[in-house]
């Protein structure tokens, strides 16, 4: 079984910073990729950022140059550093990862979710 555990959400004011983490955890070959999503209730889960074991990265629009996503494949954790933070930021932010659980065999995990509040 795998796990992934986040940490780091919150309450910020706006312009604020976050970084919030995610780490795997369990039995598994490898992972392919990470990613964070979000979501408002009432509305549909939206991707945020991947990043491959590789390094490739992929983000929303709506966070370009203002969101970093990192992964430390080591200690198999993704990071979200969130800066310049606006209220409509406000969402729960899940992890999501793409596990190799055995050769040729690939399940994706989701997080429990963390929630972050932009408010002044």
């Amino acid at each position: 079984q795998v796990q992934l555990v986040e940490s780091g959400g919150g309450l910020v004011q706006p312009g604020g910073s976050l970084r919030l983490s995610c780490a795997a955890s369990g039995s598994f070959r490898s992972i392919n990729a990470m990613g964070w999503y979000r979501q408002v209730p009432g509305k549909q889960r939206d991707l945020v950022a991947t990043i491959t074991s590789g390094g490739s990265t992929n983000y929303a629009d709506f966070v370009k140059g203002r969101f970093t996503i990192s992964l430390d494949n080591a200690k198999n954790t993704v990071y979200l550093q969130m800066n310049s933070l606006k209220p409509e930021d406000t969402a729960v932010y899940y992890c999501n990862a793409d596990v190799v659980v055995r050769y040729g065999y690939i399940v994706v995990y989701w997080g429990q979710g963390t929630q972050v509040t932009v408010s002044s």
